[in-house]
C-alpha cells in the first residue's frame, strides 16, 4: 500500500501502526494546534449567529409578502419552521459555547 507522503520522496510505504505514526508525526505540524473545543463552539455559534440574521430577514419578508397578498401562505409556514429550526440550533451552540467556557 503506498501513502502521500510530505517528506523528501512523494511516497511512503509501511504496515499497520507504524505507518499511522508515521503519517502522524508528519502531518501533526499541518494542522492548526490552537483549534480546541472551545474555539470551534465559539465558530459554530458564530457562524449560526450570521445564518440566523440571514433567515430571520427572510422570514421577515415572507411575512411582510404574505400581508400584502404577494406571497403565498405556505410559505410562510416553511420560512417559520426554518427559523425555529435555526434559533433552536443557535441557541444549542450558545449554551455549549458556555458550558466550553467553563
Amino acid at each position: 500500500m503506498r501513502l502521500f507522503c510530505p517528506g523528501p520522496g512523494l511516497f511512503c510505504r509501511g504496515q499497520g501502526n507504524r505507518e499511522s505514526q508515521v503519517l502522524a508525526e508528519l502531518y501533526s505540524r499541518l494542522h492548526t494546534p490552537t483549534m480546541n473545543l472551545k474555539n470551534a463552539a465559539f465558530l459554530a455559534l458564530v457562524g449560526m449567529v450570521l445564518l440566523t440574521i440571514l433567515v430571520v430577514v427572510g422570514f421577515v419578508g415572507d411575512v411582510l409578502g404574505v400581508a400584502q397578498g404577494v406571497v403565498p401562505a405556505m410559505k410562510l409556514l416553511t420560512s417559520f419552521i426554518h427559523t425555529f429550526a435555526v434559533l433552536a440550533v443557535t441557541v444549542f451552540f450558545y449554551a455549549f459555547h458556555k458550558a466550553q467556557s467553563s
